[in-house]
């Protein structure tokens, strides 16, 4: 079998081909933005930059499975004129292009990393693989348009499609509200969460990383979609202390009540991170469990160990 992984020297891509390698999974093909290739020789390396109307005639010569990572990643600051098209840009018209283009040369299944911002932003029940979509912001939208178009030629050409939607993923390098919290922790400065009860699906990497090997591969996945998940929810101080644990720290959690601590951040323009790091997001993973047999490898107290260290 051989592979093509887009996005391949970012935060997923670069663990997951590692492993790909060290298990000898399949024969890699690995596209980046970037001329400059850190791959070992063995590994097929084409510097393309993700559009509309991308070649990707050589990168997929022979291959019979794609994973597709690359993406225009949720901005909490975004600058652009005109976010949601510059969203559709890459992730829905690129990633189409691609696909198409897959198709026709052949390739059997192509595995679609989206995010749980399709299902939605908050949830007082987890989120079901089957919920309807209820994306907010621009990145949402447009991963949900690339999962309908996907669909679509799917069912036009036989593509079989895998749409995988995580939520927050963790690891070594994370960036984002997560690096935020382990920089605060391991400064030991005081943090006012001690009186929050939300519960967080999170996902660690390596766990993402099994599940989309899982599905590259095993027949029952195609034409499904699976949220990821560590399968255990997190509060956020018991997501702290769990840093606080792999860096070998106490964590300095200190009880604010949520409603004031809600109004402070609407008061400096950080409710947006209010609403990531202190409200609820639950996700369900039991159709990968059902259907693929698939569990997590690393339980989020592994998964953080890891992360921190």
């Amino acid at each position: 079998m051989r592979c093509l992984v887009t996005g391949a020297a970012g935060f997923v891509g670069s663990p997951l081909v590692k492993r790909l390698q060290a298990e000898k999974i399949c024969d890699l093909v690995v596209t980046t933005r970037s001329q400059t290739s850190a791959f070992p020789p063995d590994i097929r390396h084409f510097p393309i930059e993700i559009t509309e109307s991308s070649d990707w005639a050589a990168a997929l010569e022979g291959v019979d499975v794609i994973i597709h990572l690359a993406a225009r990643v949720h901005i909490m600051n975004d600058h652009a004129a005109d976010p949601l098209a510059e969203f559709r840009r890459v992730n829905t018209a690129a990633t189409l292009n691609l696909a198409e283009q897959a198709a026709r040369a052949g390739v059997k299944r192509f595995v679609f990393v989206s995010t749980i911002k399709v299902n939605g932003e908050e949830n007082d029940r987890p989120f079901r693989h089957d919920d309807a979509p209820k994306p907010i912001d621009p990145y949402g939208i447009s991963k949900l348009e690339s999962e309908i178009g996907l669909r679509e030629i799917a069912a036009r050409t036989g593509l079989e499609v895998v749409i995988i939607r995580p939520p927050l993923v963790y690891g070594p390098g994370a960036r984002g509200n997560f690096a935020l919290l382990v920089n605060l922790v391991r400064k030991k400065l005081p943090l006012p969460f001690a009186s929050l009860k939300n519960r967080r699906t999170l996902v660690a990497v390596q766990n993402l990383v099994d599940l989309i090997i899982t599905c590259t591969a095993h027949p029952a996945a195609e034409g499904e979609i699976f949220l990821a998940g560590d399968g255990e929810d997190l509060s956020t101080p018991e997501l702290i202390r769990g840093i606080a644990a792999g860096l070998g720290v106490k964590p300095m959690l200190v009880p604010l009540p949520p409603a004031l601590l809600h109004m402070a951040a609407k008061a400096v323009g950080k409710e947006a991170v209010y609403q990531r790091l202190c409200c609820s997001l639950q996700v369900d993973i039991s159709q990968a469990r059902n259907v693929l047999g698939w569990s997590p490898i690393v339980t989020s107290r592994e998964g953080l160990e890891l992360a921190v260290k």
